[in-house]
């Protein structure tokens, strides 16, 4: 990931470091405030961008971009910009396989026909989540797993979560697996993040006792 000499800017912070992020919205419209600028700076630079989002909002999500200036078929058309939805990556065959996912996403962050030096803006829609697809359990383990596999210098990943989909326990469990956090539309390092094998460790000793979390749902 460029650093030094050109940083990535993330909620109006110059990345020093690699960065996977959970970044927290109450809305739609304070999801992109605070993530266009992400966006666009990658698309001047000409970054690649992997988008994964709602199936139903795909279109949606597209004019957004095209609002903000964005020539999304041109993008699209090149392989700058990848926009997956839910159903082609986390519930692939109409279920969510976390080791599948893994692969499906580093294969996103790393193309293998980038090119080189490029820097690969990563965005994930994790409103999918609630309800009857994977229970809380299996989401905060797959973000654990996820920063185990994570390469050094990896390019930035955002996780997005909507505040009005989960309960205030899932909400921490998730915060706990995430280096960095986008809260109030700021960045920071996050002070309560726990390395993935003692998370891991935790959770495992969790399902041992029978101990469920809550549902994700609200």
């Amino acid at each position: 990931m460029r650093i030094s000499d050109n940083p990535v800017h993330l909620a109006g912070k110059p990345l020093t470091h690699a960065c996977h992020a959970c970044a927290f919205f109450h809305t739609d419209e304070e999801k992109y405030r605070v993530l266009l600028p992400f966006i666009l700076e990658g698309v001047e630079r000409g970054d690649l961008a992997a988008h994964i989002v709602n199936p139903a909002q795909r279109g949606m999500h597209l004019a957004r971009l095209a609002q903000a200036g964005v020539d999304t078929d041109a993008a699209q058309a090149q392989g700058q910009l990848a926009v997956r939805t839910w159903d082609e990556t986390y519930l692939q065959d109409g279920k969510f396989d976390p080791q599948r996912m893994i692969a499906t996403l580093l294969a996103l962050i790393a193309p293998a026909d980038a090119p080189p030096g490029t820097v690969t803006r990563n965005i994930a829609d994790m409103a999918w989540s609630p309800g009857a697809r994977p229970d809380a359990h299996d989401i905060v383990e797959y973000e654990a797993r996820l920063n185990q596999v994570l390469p050094e210098h990896h390019n930035p990943i955002v996780c997005t979560y909507d505040l009005t989909h989960f309960s205030a326990d899932i909400v921490i469990d998730i915060l706990r697996t995430h280096p960095m956090v986008i809260i109030g539309g700021i960045l920071q390092e996050n002070p309560f993040f726990v390395p993935p094998a003692e998370m891991l460790e935790e959770l495992e000793a969790r399902r041992m006792a029978g101990v469920t979390p809550a549902s994700a749902a609200r």
